[in-house]
């Protein structure tokens, strides 16, 4: 059993994948903003057997993190992997000057990542045994009209994840996961209306969040000495 803490854990992936670790017999700790999500989450964890801890958790607040994530460490004795799931993605156009909705985005998408890893890596070190998974996109791969400034958050979350695994002790272990068109809420924050027109032809074919908390369960799951760097996964129709 591995204790397997997960940021944006209410909904879409991170929900799909604490169920799905929770049923492989691992105790997950889940951190979100909407706590009443997480309670209804846990209590479905609870009723099929399984282990969990919820805690409200705001990633753009460095302090919070570390707290998450001390605390698990506390209570547990080790924090065995850290999936950095919590995103936003109001995209709009660069032309429409939606500043504070790109603020959010480098928060959250980027500072929040950094946070995690800041607050868990001390204790992998201590421990000589860990995994980071960051949930990063197939937007840190391509660029797409209105969606430039949430691609550079991607690009930045794939660059800082990368560096991280280069710089670690191989008993460190660090994974990239890059979902494509996920069913998800996502697309829920999308303020501009051409940018939610886009995203509504461009989601005409998803998968869904089950398929990625696989990929993530896959990856957690290898023996010690395999590393998966990174995984890409998206509908076969997305091209």
């Amino acid at each position: 059993m591995k204790i397997v803490l997960i940021t944006g854990a209410s909904s879409g992936i991170g929900e799909a994948t604490a169920l799905r670790l929770a049923e492989q017999g691992h105790r997950v700790v889940l951190g979100a903003r909407r706590v009443e999500r997480l309670d209804v989450l846990a209590d479905k964890i609870r009723a099929a057997g399984g282990l969990v801890d919820t805690a409200r958790l705001d990633v753009t607040d460095r302090a919070d993190v570390a707290a998450f994530v001390d605390g698990a460490a506390a209570r547990h004795g080790r924090v065995d992997v850290l999936v950095g799931n919590a995103g936003v993605m109001p995209l709009s156009r660069l032309d429409s000057g939606h500043v504070d909705e790109w603020d959010r985005m480098i928060d959250v998408n980027v500072r929040g990542l950094l946070h995690g890893i800041a607050a868990s890596l001390p204790h992998f070190q201590r421990q000589r045994g860990g995994h980071f998974v960051t949930v990063a996109s197939i937007g840190a791969h391509e660029v797409a009209p209105t969606a430039a400034v949430y691609c550079a958050t991607k690009y930045a979350a794939w660059a800082v994840t990368e560096g991280l695994r280069q710089e670690v002790d191989p008993s460190i272990r660090v994974t990239t996961v890059s979902p494509g068109v996920v069913e998800s809420e996502l697309a829920d924050t999308i303020t501009e209306p051409g940018a939610r027109e886009l995203m509504r032809t461009y989601r005409a074919n998803t998968i869904p969040a089950s398929a990625i908390a696989d990929a993530i369960a896959y990856a957690i799951g290898q023996p010690a000495g395999v590393d998966v760097n990174e995984l890409i996964i998206r509908p076969a129709r997305q091209r």
